[in-house]
């Protein structure tokens, strides 16, 4: 009777390995402590109708939501 497949004899069952969403990890990082940190939007065109001080804000980087932070986390298991 066959035990496995011969090319992988002691080759144990495990689960399968999580794909990390490719656009996920483009825009968001994880912190040491474990939150995860995104840029902003509204700031790639039609900056000229916007104040400085609005610009200067949607400069900084910002958490993710509570709300979405399950969601985010589930498309970059390994960040």
């Amino acid at each position: 009777m066959r035990q496995g497949h011969p090319a992988w004899p002691d080759k144990e069952k495990k689960m399968p390995k999580l794909k990390t969403h490719t656009g996920a990890k483009k825009r968001f990082k994880m912190t040491g402590t474990g939150k995860i940190k995104r840029g902003q939007t509204k700031t790639r065109h039609i900056l000229s109708s916007k104040s400085p001080k609005t610009k200067r804000k949607l400069g900084k980087i910002v958490l993710v939501s509570d709300g979405d932070y399950l969601k985010v986390k589930r498309m970059i298991p390994y960040a």
